[in-house]
């Protein structure tokens, strides 16, 4: 008899009341879809930060690399004495650690995704199930 009365009480709402929980409903998946799309877009964006560490850095020992090779080169020139060798040796040193950071902090970025792809999907689900609600 309970359940009966339920079903009752469901068949006897109106199409407005049924309109209105539909609207709130959605309203409600709506603000759910805005706090996941911010939690996701934080997390990425705390991932972009770690990654432009290392690549902020090589590029740093980059721009000294080329000072220091440049510097070895003009001291080879100068009669081939001792102070380009040791210039030239610490330049390339540098410039294969700032290949390396650089390359860290690449790969690193390519990690980061700017889409919230969890947003999207459920986003895409409660479009399907608003659409099933309609009908």
């Amino acid at each position: 008899m309970a359940v009966q009365g339920v079903q009752n009480a469901q068949n006897n709402r109106s199409v407005g009341d049924v309109f209105q929980d539909i609207v709130a409903n959605v309203q409600e998946i709506i603000r759910s879809e805005f706090r996941l799309a911010r939690a996701e877009i934080k997390e990425e964006a705390a991932k972009a930060g770690k990654s432009s560490i290392p690549l902020a850095t090589g590029l740093l020992f980059g721009f000294y690399a080329l000072g220091l090779i440049l510097l070895g080169s003009v001291y080879a020139l100068e009669l081939l004495v001792a102070p380009w060798m040791a210039a030239l040796i610490v330049g390339v040193a540098v410039l294969v650690v700032a290949m390396i950071l650089i390359s860290v902090g690449r790969k690193r970025l390519k990690e980061v995704k700017v889409v919230p792809e969890k947003t999207v999907e459920t986003v895409k689900e409660n479009v399907q199930w608003a659409k099933s609600q309609i009908r």
